[in-house]
């Protein structure tokens, strides 16, 4: 399967009015990302950017999941340095031009978002999950962390005492809690009441003034301090380390990872 493929891009049309949505298409592997479909968003992003016509954009994934994150045989193989540059420089920089959009964006996540795939919803202006859905940053039981940026948006979001949390456990949590914690805007029972939820609201927001919209994101964007090289400092660190070797190696063994903290 070609990333063109993996990554699905459309446009359509409401009241006369358009948006456009990018689609994780790779259900077999959890719509896992890798760098070719980091390069299809980012192409894709780029289109939205440049279309005046286009007002809002709706993220998705198809199959169970939205996304499981970065794909661990895309990664695992690579070392410290080419993690720092070639896998997280290259995933911020491509999930930033997302947030970094004139038009507002909407992640309707339809099954878990863990990892990456959590930072990619992240990206999104407003979010909606399914309530069987699952999010959450599970990078530490495999010895790495969350470096496409997701810490510090989380701790943005949530607070610097629930980002702890969620990072430093590990654990998953589920979609009406991160509704609680503000992770998301919205819970849906199910993809019909999803879909409901993301018709109303592309019904507002396309009836809202695009540069206005654009202007309010863009002083909404200073929020943000830019930190992309430390998020890559720190994933070259872990990628570096004996128990992030153990953890790749576990997680293809399909066991549970002996970390001995070198």
């Amino acid at each position: 399967m070609s990333a063109e493929s993996e990554v699905v891009y459309q446009e359509r049309e409401r009241n006369g009015a358009a948006w456009a949505e990018i689609t994780l298409n790779r259900p077999n592997k959890g719509n896992a990302l890798t760098l070719p479909m980091l390069d299809a968003i980012e192409r894709f992003v780029r289109i939205v950017a440049s279309s005046p016509q286009i007002r809002a954009l709706v993220l998705r994934g198809s199959g169970r999941f939205f996304s499981t994150g970065g794909d661990v045989e895309a990664w695992g193989s690579l070392t410290p340095e080419e993690m720092a540059n070639r896998w997280i420089l290259r995933g911020i920089a491509v999930f930033e031009s997302i947030a970094q959009l004139p038009q507002p964006v909407i992640a309707a996540i339809s099954g878990h978002a863990l990892g990456g795939g959590l930072e990619f919803a992240l990206m999104a202006d407003l979010r909606v999950a399914v309530a069987e859905a699952k999010l959450g940053t599970p990078e530490v039981s495999l010895g790495m962390i969350a470096g496409w940026s997701g810490i510090r948006r989380i701790a943005e979001i949530t607070g610097v005492v629930r980002a702890r949390e969620l990072t430093l456990l590990g654990s998953p949590i589920s979609a009406e809690k991160a509704l609680a914690w503000g992770l998301v805007n919205a819970v849906a029972d199910d993809r019909e009441a999803m879909e409901s939820q993301v018709d109303a609201w592309l019904d507002k927001l396309l009836s809202n003034a695009p540069i206005a919209m654009a202007l309010t994101k863009k002083l909404l964007a200073t929020m943000h301090a830019e930190m992309s090289h430390d998020h890559a400092e720190a994933v070259a660190q872990a990628r570096a380390t004996e128990d992030c070797d153990e953890g790749i190696a576990a997680f293809r063994e399909k066991r549970k990872p002996v970390f001995r903290n070198r």
